[in-house]
């Protein structure tokens, strides 16, 4: 792992983890359009899909915000892992004072109790970026293979 990553607090750490943040999003519509048969119904799914990414991301509605019977849509989103692994390899060990909503804060301990970011839990997170990549590598060539939407 550390040779994938390199050490904590390497420049190529928040590098790679941005790579598969975007390596998810484009797999996630590549996925999309090898699974409809027309561009129209893709564009639609899509369309959809992507505000519920963002929308259950943490970045505009926090995981201890967001309601108890949505929890598992936050924990399934792929964008909510990524936002997950860069801001806590960026500012999860950092403890410096900020003022947030009034008040002085560390950011270590406000990416913990505001958002539910934890930093020794960076290694799981990272590891499920890349498990999403792969899991939508495999699905997108499973559908490639197996599904025909050509008509006679």
């Amino acid at each position: 792992m550390t040779l994938l990553f390199g050490p904590p607090g390497c420049w190529k750490t928040s590098l790679l983890k941005a790579l598969f943040g975007n390596l998810n999003q484009s797999l996630q519509g590549v996925l999309d359009t090898s699974s409809t048969s027309p561009f129209l119904e893709s564009g639609a799914l899509l369309s959809a899909f992507y505000p519920l990414l963002n929308l259950f991301s943490g970045f505009l509605i926090p995981q201890r915000v967001v309601p108890k019977w949505w929890t598992w849509l936050y924990y399934l989103m792929p964008t909510s892992w990524t936002l997950n692994c860069l801001l806590t390899s960026q500012y999860g060990d950092i403890n410096d004072e900020v003022m947030v909503f009034g008040e002085a804060k560390i950011v270590a301990s406000l990416l913990k109790n505001y958002f539910g970011f934890h930093h020794d839990r960076l290694p799981i997170t990272a590891i499920l970026l890349i498990s999403y990549s792969l899991i939508f590598a495999t699905l997108f060539a499973f559908f490639l293979s197996r599904l025909n939407f050509e008509r006679r």
